[in-house]
């Protein structure tokens, strides 16, 4: 809950945040009975199946790290149904974002236009690296992931996932 209110607050996730969940998750699983290598597997599955979205520019740092501090506490079985809700809220979200904003146009056009320049060029680019420059531009067209992220783990937690 801290980290979504910090991404929402600041638009970044402090590290300190991440450390103390990182180091709580060990103590729990630890204290449940996982082993070290099961804990190191699923907080590693993270950082290798995001790490990719980073660095085009489709999550940020925060949200890699989040994942990560996340599969302190769960299994990768757990972890990857957390995932997978946190990218299905996220999808709703930014619909949602889509329409308050009248935006879609524009959104489609740009993502066609990047997907077209990674072909063109043959190279891989941060996606909305230019909209950064202008911070409303860049408002409208985000939403804070650490909050999906939330939904999802708490929905799986209450079992509904």
């Amino acid at each position: 809950m801290l980290s979504a209110y910090a991404d929402l607050k600041t638009d970044r996730i402090p590290n300190g945040f991440i450390l103390l969940g990182m180091a709580v998750g060990f103590g729990v699983s630890f204290y449940s009975g996982r082993e070290l290598w099961e804990i190191l597997g699923s907080v590693s599955l993270m950082f290798l199946l995001l790490y990719p979205l980073y660095k085009i520019g489709a999550l940020g740092a925060g949200d890699v790290k989040l994942f990560m501090m996340i599969g302190s506490f769960c299994t990768a079985g757990e972890l990857l149904v957390i995932l997978a809700g946190a990218f299905v809220i996220g999808a709703v979200f930014s619909l949602v974002k889509i329409l308050t904003e009248h935006n879609g146009r524009e959104r489609f056009c740009y993502f066609f236009s990047y997907l077209s320049d990674i072909v063109r060029s043959g190279h891989w680019k941060i996606y909305g690296e230019d909209l950064v420059q202008d911070y409303n531009t860049y408002c409208r067209n985000k939403i804070h992931f650490a909050v999906p992220v939330l939904f999802s783990a708490v929905m799986r937690i209450g079992g509904l996932f």
